[in-house]
């Protein structure tokens, strides 16, 4: 009976995912890309399921066989996401339990492991796409797991600021912070965001708890000195803006001691009792290295790191990124997100992954099956 619950969200979970029968050009034509040719991924993920569904795949030039097995799903219109919802009455008891089989090499593999996830982009704003993501996490603590969610609230904050007649500025990807900004911020990701984010893990069947870097604390900063990238002896001013000096992560073990759920928004205080404003990407980061995290998993609006030509970077090294940034491949928003991953996967984080969060429950089958989403990021 401890089970009942995480295996009938699987199921569900699972079955959610892009499938469609008939042929190729059908699910083209639907927008709903199936399982990798060569790797047969999704007849792994369904087994059994070969001869009622084709999964052949209709774009195989997003597979990548030189470096590892990878499909792309085209991402699902917001406004159309809840539609996508599979039947499953025609499915028997025993193929379901064949799925639920499916997953048990990975639930072994990191139970116990903790899981840091920058909960960002689409996944945070279509109703859906919440539920699918409180859900998993939910699950993913069920089966034996350690999720601990790092939130941002980029578009929150924005709606915020339009609200009293303010525009946000970037600098490099980090948003300058006044005073005014600052406290927008601080009401909109301590409380706003974060309360509806642990809403959503309780409804789910989860116990979630929200901190911000003061908890505990947690994290303590400093404020950003951020050089120019073309010009090294320049410096940005950017406000309230912080750097992390050092995590403390002892509330974090204690709640997940106790099977919470901590959700943590990117708030850190100075030694004066400062606020700062800190990138959640740089939390999230520099969290799943103390805390020793199996995997740093960051949900995107977009499918991972592309190229300049727009294709999909599914593996890239310290080097290649490196060449990235010098060549203006990564900038803007991505240069926090890419830089935290990097300095994660030098540190000690097993495997960084950014993924598409507009991919309905792309986080569970990133790390419940053998499917492959989005850029995995080494360190060698």
């Amino acid at each position: 009976m401890r089970f009942a619950l995480p295996a009938s969200v699987l199921v569900e979970a699972i079955a959610k995912t892009e499938i469609v029968r008939t042929s190729n050009a059908d699910s083209a034509k639907l927008g709903l890309v199936g399982g990798c040719q060569n790797a047969g991924l999704w007849r792994s993920a369904w087994a059994g399921y070969s001869a009622t569904y084709n999964f052949s795949c209709p774009v195989p030039t997003a597979c990548s066989t030189e470096s590892r097995p990878m499909n792309l799903p085209t991402p699902v219109p917001a406004a159309d996401s809840a539609s996508l919802t599979v039947d499953l009455s025609h499915i028997a008891a025993r193929d379901k339990a064949e799925i639920l089989a499916q997953a048990l090499p990975y639930i072994r593999k990191f139970h116990g492991k903790t899981i840091v996830i920058k909960y960002g982009g689409n996944a945070m704003t279509d109703p859906a796409l919440q539920q699918d993501f409180a859900e998993d996490v939910v699950l993913l603590k069920l089966v034996g797991l350690n999720p601990v969610v790092v939130h941002g609230g980029g578009p929150q904050i924005e709606e915020a600021l339009a609200k009293i007649g303010k525009k946000g500025t970037f600098i490099q990807g980090m948003r300058v912070t006044d005073d005014e900004t600052m406290e927008v911020v601080e009401w909109v990701l301590a409380g706003q965001v974060q309360q509806d984010i642990v809403g959503l893990i309780n409804v789910a069947g989860g116990k979630a708890v929200g901190l911000t870097g003061r908890d505990g604390g947690l994290i303590r900063a400093r404020k950003l000195r951020m050089q120019d990238l073309k010009d090294p002896t320049k410096e940005h001013d950017v406000g309230q803006v912080g750097e992390i000096e050092s995590i403390d992560p002892s509330v974090v073990k204690a709640l997940q001691d106790d099977q919470f759920i901590p959700v943590i928004s990117p708030l850190g205080f100075g030694a004066n009792n400062e606020n700062y404003n800190i990138n959640a990407d740089v939390v999230a980061g520099k969290l799943a290295e103390v805390l020793k995290a199996e995997k740093l998993i960051m949900l995107t609006n977009i499918p991972g790191v592309l190229d300049k030509n727009g294709k999909l970077l599914t593996n890239l090294t310290a080097r290649e990124i490196d060449e990235l940034f010098a060549d203006g491949t990564i900038s803007g928003g991505m240069l926090p997100k890419i830089a935290s991953a990097l300095d994660a996967a030098k540190n000690g984080v097993n495997t960084v992954h950014i993924i598409d969060g507009r991919v309905p429950h792309a986080m569970l089958l990133e790390v419940l099956t053998e499917q492959a989403y989005g850029t995995m990021i080494r360190s060698h």
